[in-house]
Protein backbone atom coordinates (compact mmCIF):
# COMPACT_ATOMS: atom_id res chain seq x y z
CA UNK A 1 0.00 0.00 0.00
CA UNK A 2 1.40 3.40 -0.90
CA UNK A 3 2.08 5.95 1.78
CA UNK A 4 -0.69 8.47 2.27
CA UNK A 5 1.78 11.34 2.24
CA UNK A 6 0.87 14.99 2.07
CA UNK A 7 -1.67 16.68 -0.15
CA UNK A 8 -2.77 20.23 -0.71
CA UNK A 9 -5.69 22.53 -1.36
CA UNK A 10 -5.67 26.16 -2.38
CA UNK A 11 -5.12 27.34 1.20
CA UNK A 12 -3.96 24.25 3.07
CA UNK A 13 -1.17 21.73 3.41
CA UNK A 14 -2.47 18.44 4.80
CA UNK A 15 -0.14 15.73 6.08
CA UNK A 16 -0.21 12.75 8.45
CA UNK A 17 0.30 13.59 12.09
CA UNK A 18 3.84 13.03 13.39
CA UNK A 19 5.58 12.95 16.75
CA UNK A 20 6.74 16.52 16.14
CA UNK A 21 3.06 17.55 16.27
CA UNK A 22 2.69 16.43 19.90
CA UNK A 23 2.61 19.97 21.41
CA UNK A 24 -0.09 20.98 18.91
CA UNK A 25 -2.09 17.77 19.49
CA UNK A 26 -1.85 18.36 23.25
CA UNK A 27 -3.26 21.87 22.82
CA UNK A 28 -6.05 20.72 20.49
CA UNK A 29 -7.11 17.75 22.63
CA UNK A 30 -7.51 20.00 25.65
CA UNK A 31 -9.73 22.64 24.09
CA UNK A 32 -13.21 22.87 25.62
CA UNK A 33 -15.00 21.78 22.40
CA UNK A 34 -12.72 18.72 21.97
CA UNK A 35 -13.43 17.64 25.53
CA UNK A 36 -17.17 18.35 25.17
CA UNK A 37 -17.75 16.77 21.76
CA UNK A 38 -14.96 14.24 21.24
CA UNK A 39 -14.10 13.37 24.80
CA UNK A 40 -11.37 13.80 27.36
CA UNK A 41 -8.53 11.46 26.42
CA UNK A 42 -6.56 12.35 29.58
CA UNK A 43 -3.62 13.63 27.55
CA UNK A 44 -1.99 16.28 29.72
CA UNK A 45 1.67 16.36 28.69
CA UNK A 46 3.67 16.42 25.47
CA UNK A 47 4.95 12.91 26.30
CA UNK A 48 1.36 11.68 26.63
CA UNK A 49 0.50 13.32 23.30
CA UNK A 50 3.49 11.56 21.70
CA UNK A 51 2.27 8.25 23.13
CA UNK A 52 -1.26 8.92 21.87
CA UNK A 53 0.01 9.63 18.33
CA UNK A 54 2.20 6.53 18.40
CA UNK A 55 -0.60 4.28 19.66
CA UNK A 56 -3.51 5.64 17.61
CA UNK A 57 -2.24 7.20 14.38
CA UNK A 58 0.84 5.23 13.39
CA UNK A 59 -0.64 1.69 13.38
CA UNK A 60 -3.53 2.81 11.20
CA UNK A 61 -1.21 4.67 8.81
CA UNK A 62 0.96 1.58 8.49
CA UNK A 63 -1.98 -0.81 7.97
CA UNK A 64 -4.32 1.27 5.78
CA UNK A 65 -2.17 4.10 4.43
CA UNK A 66 -4.38 6.82 5.92
CA UNK A 67 -4.79 8.28 9.39
CA UNK A 68 -5.30 11.58 11.18
CA UNK A 69 -3.79 14.59 9.41
CA UNK A 70 -2.57 17.95 10.59
CA UNK A 71 -4.07 20.87 8.69
CA UNK A 72 -1.58 23.70 8.08
CA UNK A 73 -2.39 27.07 6.54
CA UNK A 74 -0.06 27.68 3.58
CA UNK A 75 0.10 31.45 4.04
CA UNK A 76 1.85 31.33 7.42
CA UNK A 77 2.44 27.63 8.21
CA UNK A 78 0.15 27.79 11.26
CA UNK A 79 -1.36 24.47 12.40
CA UNK A 80 -5.12 24.94 12.40
CA UNK A 81 -6.57 21.55 13.29
CA UNK A 82 -6.83 17.94 12.27
CA UNK A 83 -8.89 15.96 9.79
CA UNK A 84 -8.61 12.26 9.19
CA UNK A 85 -10.00 8.97 8.06
CA UNK A 86 -10.32 6.36 10.78
CA UNK A 87 -10.70 2.64 10.33
CA UNK A 88 -12.36 1.42 13.52
CA UNK A 89 -12.48 -2.13 14.76
CA UNK A 90 -15.86 -3.71 14.09
CA UNK A 91 -16.96 -1.08 11.54
CA UNK A 92 -17.40 -1.87 7.85
CA UNK A 93 -16.43 1.49 6.43
CA UNK A 94 -13.98 4.14 7.62
CA UNK A 95 -15.24 7.34 9.16
CA UNK A 96 -14.11 10.92 8.79
CA UNK A 97 -13.46 13.27 11.67
CA UNK A 98 -12.14 16.77 12.22
CA UNK A 99 -11.24 19.20 14.99
CA UNK A 100 -9.90 22.75 14.83
CA UNK A 101 -8.50 25.21 17.33
CA UNK A 102 -11.08 27.84 18.36
CA UNK A 103 -9.39 30.69 16.45
CA UNK A 104 -9.65 28.77 13.17
CA UNK A 105 -13.27 27.59 13.26
CA UNK A 106 -15.91 29.00 10.97
CA UNK A 107 -13.48 29.95 8.19
CA UNK A 108 -14.09 27.06 5.82
CA UNK A 109 -10.88 25.19 6.64
CA UNK A 110 -12.66 22.06 7.89
CA UNK A 111 -14.83 21.89 4.77
CA UNK A 112 -11.82 22.40 2.50
CA UNK A 113 -9.73 19.74 4.27
CA UNK A 114 -12.54 17.18 4.60
CA UNK A 115 -13.62 17.61 0.99
CA UNK A 116 -10.06 17.01 -0.20
CA UNK A 117 -9.70 14.05 2.15
CA UNK A 118 -12.83 12.42 0.73
CA UNK A 119 -11.45 12.75 -2.80
CA UNK A 120 -8.07 11.35 -1.77
CA UNK A 121 -9.84 8.47 -0.01
CA UNK A 122 -11.71 7.60 -3.18
CA UNK A 123 -9.02 8.14 -5.78
CA UNK A 124 -5.94 7.03 -3.82
CA UNK A 125 -7.46 4.27 -1.70
CA UNK A 126 -10.51 3.11 -3.58
CA UNK A 127 -12.92 3.94 -0.77
CA UNK A 128 -16.52 3.97 -1.95
CA UNK A 129 -18.24 5.22 1.18
CA UNK A 130 -17.57 6.92 4.50
CA UNK A 131 -19.34 7.23 7.81
CA UNK A 132 -19.19 10.03 10.34
CA UNK A 133 -20.26 10.12 13.97
CA UNK A 134 -21.09 13.11 16.14
CA UNK A 135 -23.07 14.05 19.19
CA UNK A 136 -26.54 15.40 18.53
CA UNK A 137 -25.70 18.65 20.31
CA UNK A 138 -22.65 19.28 18.11
CA UNK A 139 -24.49 21.55 15.69
CA UNK A 140 -21.31 22.78 13.93
CA UNK A 141 -20.18 19.24 13.12
CA UNK A 142 -23.63 18.22 11.93
CA UNK A 143 -23.87 21.28 9.68
CA UNK A 144 -20.45 20.58 8.18
CA UNK A 145 -21.24 16.91 7.56
CA UNK A 146 -24.49 17.84 5.81
CA UNK A 147 -22.67 20.46 3.72
CA UNK A 148 -20.18 17.73 2.72
CA UNK A 149 -23.08 15.58 1.49
CA UNK A 150 -23.41 13.19 4.42
CA UNK A 151 -26.89 11.90 5.25
CA UNK A 152 -28.06 11.11 8.78
CA UNK A 153 -28.96 7.41 8.83
CA UNK A 154 -29.56 6.82 12.54
CA UNK A 155 -27.61 6.39 15.72
CA UNK A 156 -24.64 4.30 16.65
CA UNK A 157 -21.56 4.15 18.79
CA UNK A 158 -17.83 3.77 18.35
CA UNK A 159 -15.73 0.91 19.73
CA UNK A 160 -14.95 1.21 23.44
CA UNK A 161 -17.56 3.95 23.85
CA UNK A 162 -21.20 3.36 24.72
CA UNK A 163 -22.23 6.97 24.08
CA UNK A 164 -25.04 7.27 21.54
CA UNK A 165 -23.90 9.22 18.49
CA UNK A 166 -25.60 10.33 15.32
CA UNK A 167 -24.39 8.16 12.45
CA UNK A 168 -23.97 9.84 9.07
CA UNK A 169 -23.10 8.15 5.78
CA UNK A 170 -21.90 9.24 2.36
CA UNK A 171 -21.22 7.42 -0.87
CA UNK A 172 -18.11 8.73 -2.56
CA UNK A 173 -19.84 9.04 -5.91
CA UNK A 174 -18.19 12.12 -7.35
Amino acid sequence: MKNFGAFHTQRLDIRPVSIEDAPFILELMNTPKWIQFIGDRNVRTVKEAEAYITAKAFPQLQKYGYTNNVIIRKADHIKLGTCGLYHREGKDDPDIGFAFLPAHRGKGYAFEAANKLMHVGKYNYGLTELSAYTLEENRASRTLLERLGFILIGTGSLPNNDEELLHYHRLLDF
